[in-house]
């Protein structure tokens, strides 16, 4: 259980554990969702409307923050449909119980992975249904029925066509197939090519509508002064001042601070400088990351954590091994620093409300405004938009929380706003890690033992009340789902550890005989959260540099090393020959230096070479090899895309990113103190796809973890320091 255990499998896991058997499919039916199109629509489920005017909407129940769902999804229907990509217009999903498997959440670059079948099965049915309603038509057998491939269908035997549009009405009467026949590999038209992204127009031409882009008549936009530090409490605050500015209409307090309500931001921003605040100091006041990590290597010492992996006898294997290396690793606070700061814009009337935000959860949302404005699901409706940017952070729903405590006192739409500041001082940050590893080899060089000790939070605690509540029946009072999840919570800890620091540590690639690796929960008083490719953003850091160490101490080339010890990795293994190949591996134009790191994360197996130079102790990262393997590539030009994404991503965390901590209050205000990648300083990044036919793997997440091993890899080629800790800075 332990190393199936996923964050969405947690919270499907919940109603299990709790209910001594309750199955989820006894709590929520997924047949019950209602059509989203009229009775003259066909619509084989709700993901797919043909309408009889000819209109194709696929309902993408994944919100896009740039990763190209919408496209791979219509790629997906296209293919099956028997449409052209362009023909179909995707629409971000209302919150349905189809869609929510369990949560309808976007994360674990799982969306392709989880969608792979059922669009496809979709399309499938849909195309099934209007073949049979043209053979009805012209009184032919279905199998003289013939696609072109442009939602038109024609007769074999006369010539004559129908579109599917004209054929909707009819084909909405017939019964939906249960396995429609899947196109074959070897016939895809569209899945396996460069489809245009069907985003990308209205985002060139201004007319997509993020978050923060929408506008209702007479809204109102709110921002909150917050305190100093997350966790202290309001003292008082004088509004006088701030409430006769300009435009001001409200000041008000709510749970995170004072909110100031005004006709737009600028007025609203500038009516908060006025505003005086006192504070009560909360539990972070004194709080220093240096007094979290003597925290951390006392828990580690205390070793009362929990075994996630245990091969063999590495106690013993340690002690009869001559050659050992031991070594600490430690990983930073980190920020999202999404493009788009956190918004959330909230319509509320007495029965009912409409919420418009870029969120990655539009469940957890509507159950944030049941929660707080005593509604019944069916009255809250959630409008996903787009969003410029999520990496977890729109998983976590504080920032609608404090869209609707603003509405409940305003008699308006309100639309709350997060400044920049607000959005780095008062994240849900990747937490603070820290690792100790024990290593031995053999005469040979063959790694005997691998002993990974590493203290992560555990996200229980904050996921179940929300994520248990949004599952629940609405019988079921929210202060019964929190007891539930007060109970769950501990539980699982106690069980598992913080389960979502196994990936990347617990599946090591690398072949020993007594491998153990054990877990500690510690949650830091600073609130975290989920991050951009979870643990595997830290665990591969530690994996990947700690197997450079073993292969250094046994005098043995890094790719041979790992080739040598990746034994049935067959995938790992193509990875690493086409890697080697494709980089140069081993001839660096001089004054440049090399290091390499593969890992596999979300079933895809991602390596990359970095070639970096120094000059004056700074790093600079010339050029990034990248080969990946994630199984069927649905679009070429999109994996590509991701993976630059998430190296420029995880190369600004390797470089930059740190959040440091001071008497409990974030440093970093804004990107001159939190600086990203200039263009300036982004390496040269080639990729390569390997052909595969393995089930589609996630992409959007999984170029990130392999960038920091691999510089800090190329750091010690270069100097022979090696950097343990994130971010890289030689000394």
């Amino acid at each position: 259980m332990a190393k199936k255990l996923t964050r969405r499998r947690l919270l499907a896991g919940t109603a299990v554990l709790a209910g001594g058997g309750l199955v989820l499919s006894l709590i929520r039916n997924a047949d019950d969702s209602p059509r989203l199109g009229a009775d003259d629509d066909l619509e084989p489920n709700a993901y797919l409307q043909i309408r009889p005017g000819g209109d194709i909407i696929l309902q993408v129940d994944k919100v896009e923050m740039g990763q190209g769902v919408m496209t791979g999804f219509v790629t997906l229907m296209a293919e099956e449909l028997g449409a052209r990509p362009d023909q179909i217009t995707p629409l971000h999903a209302p919150v349905l119980s189809l869609f929510q498997t369990p949560s309808q959440l976007t994360a674990e670059s799982n969306s392709m992975r989880s969608r792979w079948d059922t669009i496809r099965e979709t399309g499938a049915a849909a195309r099934e249904m209007l073949r049979e309603a043209a053979a009805q038509r012209w009184d032919i057998p279905i199998d003289r029925v013939q696609l072109t491939g442009d939602a038109t269908l024609v007769n074999a035997m006369t010539g004559e066509s129908v579109t599917y549009g004209e054929l909707a009405s009819a084909a909405a009467t017939l019964s939906v197939p249960r396995s429609p026949a899947l196109t074959p590999p070897g016939q895809y038209r569209w899945i396996g090519g460069d489809v245009p992204r069907s985003d990308v127009p209205d985002k060139v031409t201004g007319r997509t509508v993020f978050g923060s882009d929408v506008r209702l008549p007479g809204m109102l936009t709110a921002i909150v002064v917050r305190p100093p530090r997350a966790g202290d409490s309001l003292l008082g605050f004088a509004a006088d001042e701030a409430a006769s500015m300009p435009g001001v209409h409200h000041v008000i307090e709510i749970s995170a601070g004072v909110a100031v309500v005004a006709d737009g931001f600028w007025q609203a921003q500038r009516a908060a400088a006025r505003l005086r605040t006192e504070w009560q100091d909360g539990p972070l006041a004194g709080f220093t990351v240096a007094a979290l990590q003597d925290e951390q290597r006392a828990r580690i010492a205390s070793n009362d954590g929990k075994r996630a992996r245990d091969d063999g006898d590495v106690e013993n294997a340690l002690a009869d091994t001559r050659d050992v290396i031991e070594a600490e690793y430690r990983t930073p606070f980190v920020a999202h620093a999404t493009m788009e700061t956190m918004n959330a814009t909230v319509r509320l009337a007495p029965d009912c409300c409409e919420i418009w935000a870029p969120v990655q959860a539009p469940d957890l949302a509507r159950q944030v405004a049941c929660d707080l404005a005593g509604l019944r699901r069916d009255q809250v409706d959630v409008h996903t938009t787009f969003a410029g940017g999520g990496f977890g952070r729109r998983a976590t729903m504080d920032f609608v929380v404090e869209a609707m405590q603003v509405a409940l006192q305003v008699a308006a739409p309100v639309q709350l706003v997060w400044s920049r500041e607000d959005d780095l001082r008062h994240d849900y940050y990747r937490s603070a890690t820290m690792h100790q590893l024990s290593g031995g080899i053999d005469a040979d060089g063959r790694i005997t033992a691998w002993d990974h000790s590493l203290v992560a939070p555990e996200h229980a605690s904050a996921i179940l009340p929300l994520g248990l509540a949004s599952l629940a029946p609405e019988s079921w009072s929210r202060s019964f789902t929190d007891k539930l999840a007060n109970f769950i919570g501990p539980l699982q800890v106690k069980l598992l550890g913080p389960y979502q620091a196994r990936d990347g540590a617990v599946t090591l690639p690398y072949a020993a005989p007594n491998v153990r690796v054990t877990l500690h929960a510690l949650n830091p008083l600073l609130p975290v959260g989920i991050w951009r490719s979870v643990a595997n953003s830290y665990n591969a850091f530690v994996v990947e540099s700690f197997i450079d160490e073993l292969a250094h101490l046994a005098g043995a080339d890094a790719a041979d090393y790992r080739r040598r010890h990746l034994g049935g990795e067959l995938r790992h293994l193509a990875v690493l020959d086409r890697l080697v190949d494709a980089s140069g591996w081993g001839n660096a134009p001089a004054g440049r230096h090399q290091g390499m790191a593969i890992h596999a994360c979300f079933d895809s197996v991602v390596g990359q070479v970095a070639e970096i130079s120094l000059t004056a102790g700074r790093i600079r990262v010339h050029r990034v090899t990248c080969v990946v393997d994630c199984g069927i590539a649905i679009n070429p030009d999109i994996v590509r895309a991701q993976l630059e994404s998430g190296i420029l991503f995880g190369l600004n965390a390797a470089l930059h990113d740190e959040v440091d901590v001071l008497d409990g209050r974030v440093r970093q205000s804004n990107f001159h103190d939190y600086p990203m990648l200039r263009i300036a300083d982004a390496p040269a990044i080639e990729t390569h796809i390997i052909e595969s036919s393995t089930h589609v793997g996630g992409i959007g997440e999984a170029g990130t973890p392999p960038i920091a091993p691999a510089v800090a890899n190329a750091v010690f080629a270069a100097t022979g320091r090696r950097l343990r800790e994130l971010p890289l800075r030689l000394p």
